[in-house]
């Protein structure tokens, strides 16, 4: 692979990632279709989500209901080609529901920890943390147990 090619699939490989923040950010399912693979793994699946890209269409929707105003702003970003990891930060006012949570109107601020690998175009697998305790916390209450 030339260094053109290798910086051309860079490239390629980190606005795949950062498109997957932007459809949060703008509430905007449908944009994973151009970034995610067909059989996407997605570790931990949330409670109630299905798998691939379709899977997390729902969970980009309730995010943005909870919080409107929800922003996902990357600090860092260390990549070599097929993998990226990401350190960044989810801020947002919550103004709906979040797990049974009724809106608090709490303006909230947790971390994120993901780590992906890719095929040279789209995200094959997402291995993430959020620090939900950390938001948990900051709305005062947690989720139902079931």
């Amino acid at each position: 692979m030339t260094s053109s090619e290798l910086t051309a699939r860079l490239n390629t490989e980190r606005q795949a990632v950062e498109t997957l923040y932007r459809a949060f950010s703008e509430k905007n399912p449908d944009l994973v279709d151009s970034v995610l693979s067909a059989d996407w793994d997605d570790i931990p699946l949330a409670p109630g989500q299905g798998p691939g890209p379709e899977g997390i269409k729902p969970i980009i929707r309730s995010f943005g209901e909870a919080f409107p105003d929800v922003r996902i702003v990357i600090h860092d970003m260390i990549q070599v080609p097929g993998q990226i990891a990401v350190r960044a930060e989810i801020t947002g006012t919550h103004l709906g529901e979040l797990f049974g949570i009724a809106a608090t109107g709490k303006k909230v601020s947790f971390r994120l920890h993901e780590f992906h690998t890719l095929d040279g175009e789209r995200v094959v697998t997402t291995w993430h943390m959020e620090d939900w305790f950390g938001l948990f916390l900051q709305l005062g209450q947690f989720p139902a147990q079931a």
